[in-house]
């Protein structure tokens, strides 16, 4: 376990778990913003070998994570951070079944936990495309602030996309954790 909230644990992903995230992969309604996807069986287990291998390099640059309830250990998804050098770009996705119970939030802001205190980057951001009001709510409730867009700098999926790019800096989440305590 990497790191625990209220409801939920963020762990390693495993092998066993590719039957769980593929059920959320080979979704349209889920890969509607992404880069990736819908996922073929053979994607989502070239996906699991990679995060694998990701979690033997050293030093590490690579999370990704399940997200698991605590109740019962169900997956529920998974979010990642990418470090480089002082900076850290993360994400997140969810089954459709567990989306709109606050899971996304909850998991990120462990994450930027993760990030900060953990493997002490300097800032964490995070990007969605300009529709995707859900995950653009995610990253604002966990305190990360517009920087602005980045106009068709992504070509896939057959055109260019926009992307929203927001971000938080170490000291405004030592200060947000500050405002939670006190």
């Amino acid at each position: 376990m990497l790191a625990e909230t209220e409801r939920l644990i963020l762990r390693e992903i495993g092998l066993d778990d590719w039957e769980s995230i593929h059920t959320y992969t080979i979704s349209p309604e889920v890969t509607k913003y992404t880069a990736w996807g819908p996922n073929t069986e053979q994607d989502t287990n070239a996906y699991i070998e990679q995060v694998l291998q990701s979690q033997q390099e050293q030093p590490r640059s690579q999370f990704d994570l399940a997200v698991c309830l605590k109740t019962d250990g169900t997956l529920v998804g998974s979010v990642g951070i990418y470090t480089e050098g002082t900076n850290a770009e993360m994400g997140y996705v969810m089954n459709p079944q567990y989306q709109g119970k606050g899971y996304a939030a909850e998991a990120s802001h462990a994450l930027l936990g993760l990030g900060f205190n953990t493997l002490g980057v300097h800032r964490i951001y995070a990007k969605c495309r300009p529709n995707n009001k859900a995950s653009e709510r995610v990253m604002q409730k966990i305190g990360m602030e517009y920087e602005g867009m980045m106009r068709e700098h992504w070509f896939y999926k057959g055109a260019f996309h926009d992307s929203l790019v927001y971000s938080i800096l170490a000291r405004e989440y030592a200060q947000l954790q500050k405002a939670d305590i006190g």
